[in-house]
């Protein structure tokens, strides 16, 4: 049996289920674009017959990608076959994925069927999906709680049928490992023309096991995996494309391969997250903001002394520049010397230990510290007012019934320049009015607010991370103004750059 594992991604039908996740055919592009840039093997572009709009969106997919397979989704109806061959007709590669209920569930209270029958409109469908392509997949609904030796009936009718992809769901996330494993295991030795196609796996995430049963079915057969970007998908989610794929190249021993850059799977994440308006949770595997980031002391020394000590990824195979070390009340002297050396400062033990106490009493008082504060504690602290590049006046237009329009004065070393540019919202308008006037090529890779104090006149703490030519600096500010802040929080990491 072959070790090459097939990625078959479904971010854009299956997680764009997500209520308030939905994407305009040109979003749905953008993600179509960076899902072949990173190497799936198939995207599920939509389910056509839903709308007018999932229609289109199959049909603009097709268009704008070229390596990827690209899959329609329907039922075992002949009008929603047709309507998905059509959308297909300008795929390279196109799949009709068609299937039906096979639980005692979905047989007597959503079909209101028998077994028998069930076997004979799933055969029909097939039939008549390849028709249309050669390449077809089937899936049998609920296959998490069908009983396995009917599902390996359906299974074997379906590849008779001309099915080249069966697809075993776990669809209500029921499964445990164990149990699903088995379920893949008994298709592989019960069904005679296995052979004929390949075994894929569908797992959703309601008991939080959609990684495990997923990577259960590959130990024991599957050859296709069904995943999305950050494990979106409806109600609690679906196999998330990262994990699986990390798992698999972490463990060495497995041997499987899979056409993934993981390089960009960061990149992936991030505008998946973005377009979709559904933030990525800090602590998420892989790709979380502290996936990578250590807070520990005992942590902290350890990585530092070497990163395998507790991380099985390098960051940078999947697109992290590197590990964080957070500093916080729980963190060492190994973490902070470390800190402060990165900031160019240097001390002998006993200074670094003065350093060092105050500093665990500053970090009692705040959730974490950043770098300003350490060049206080150093005793160098940067004054505002003496930095080269500072704010001098800020103002802003914006409105339901106006562009926002932001105009900037920014002093560099005591001479004033002043801009005025729009943007999308007052805080982009006049971000886009600093860059004219710095004339520097930065990207803003991360923006947060937070609130220090309560109520309406909170004031706001904003962190800002930018790149330039490959090097991060961050920049941080505080005001009852947030617009403020975010500009002097834009210019304070701006102003970092050599």
């Amino acid at each position: 049996m072959s070790n090459k594992i097939f990625i078959f991604d479904t971010t854009l039908r299956d997680g764009e289920q997500v209520p308030g996740c939905q994407l305009n055919t040109i979003e749905k592009i953008e993600v179509a674009r960076q899902l072949e840039k990173l190497g799936v093997d198939v995207i599920e572009a939509g389910f056509p017959i839903s709308s007018p709009g999932d229609f289109n969106s199959v049909v603009e997919i097709s268009k704008a990608v070229t390596n990827p397979t690209i899959c329609a989704l329907t039922r075992a109806v002949k009008k929603d076959i047709e309507v998905a061959a059509d959308a297909l007709k300008f795929a390279k590669r196109g799949r009709i994925h068609t299937g039906i209920g096979t639980s005692p569930y979905h047989i007597k209270y959503k079909l209101n069927s028998n077994e028998d029958e069930i076997v004979e409109r799933a055969v029909a469908a097939v039939k008549y999906a390849k028709s249309f392509v050669e390449d077809v997949e089937f899936y049998a609904e609920d296959a998490g709680r069908s009983d396995n030796a009917y599902l390996a009936r359906v299974v074997e009718a379906v590849i008779k049928a001309g099915a080249t992809v069966i697809n075993i769901p776990d669809t209500t996330g029921y499964c445990l490992p164990s149990e699903y494993g088995e379920k893949i295991a008994y298709l592989v030795n019960n069904v005679p023309n296995v052979d004929k196609a390949i075994l894929s796996t569908h797992c959703h995430n309601d008991l939080g096991m959609a990684t495990a049963n997923t990577l259960a079915g590959v130990v024991n057969g599957a050859r296709q995996v069904e995943v999305t970007i950050n494990g979106l998908g409806e109600r609690a989610g679906n196999t998330s494309l990262e994990e699986v794929v990390m798992a698999m190249r972490s463990h060495h021993d497995l041997d499987y391969d899979t056409s993934i850059d993981t390089k960009q799977l960061m990149k992936s994440s991030k505008l998946v997250s973005t377009l979709m308006r559904m933030p990525v949770q800090a602590n998420k595997a892989i790709v979380g903001r502290n996936a990578f980031a250590h807070s520990s002391g005992i942590h902290q020394d350890g990585v530092l002394k070497n990163r395998e000590n507790y991380e099985i990824i390098d960051p940078a195979e999947v697109g992290v520049e590197e590990s964080s070390i957070v500093l916080t009340a729980r963190s060492g002297r190994a973490a902070l010397k470390h800190r402060l050396h990165v900031l160019g400062y240097t001390f002998e033990d006993e200074e670094l230990n003065d350093i060092y106490n105050r500093f665990l009493d500053l970090a009692d008082k705040k959730k974490d510290v950043a770098d300003e504060d350490l060049e206080a504690l150093a005793g160098t602290e940067r004054i505002k007012e003496d930095r080269s590049i500072k704010l001098e006046s800020l103002q802003v237009i914006s409105g339901s019934s106006t562009i926002p329009t932001a105009t900037v004065a920014v002093s560099f070393s005591g001479d004033v320049f002043t801009e005025t540019a729009s943007g999308n919202g007052p805080i982009d308008a006049a971000f886009s009015a600093v860059k004219n006037l710095v004339k520097r090529k930065v990207h803003l890779e991360e923006f947060l607010i937070q609130a220090i104090t309560r109520g309406s006149d909170d004031l706001g703490k904003v962190h800002v991370q930018v790149e330039h030519k490959g090097k991060t600096y961050y920049g941080f500010a505080a005001n009852v103004d947030i617009i403020t802040a975010s500009v002097e929080a834009f210019l304070d990491a701006i102003s970092k750059i050599g």
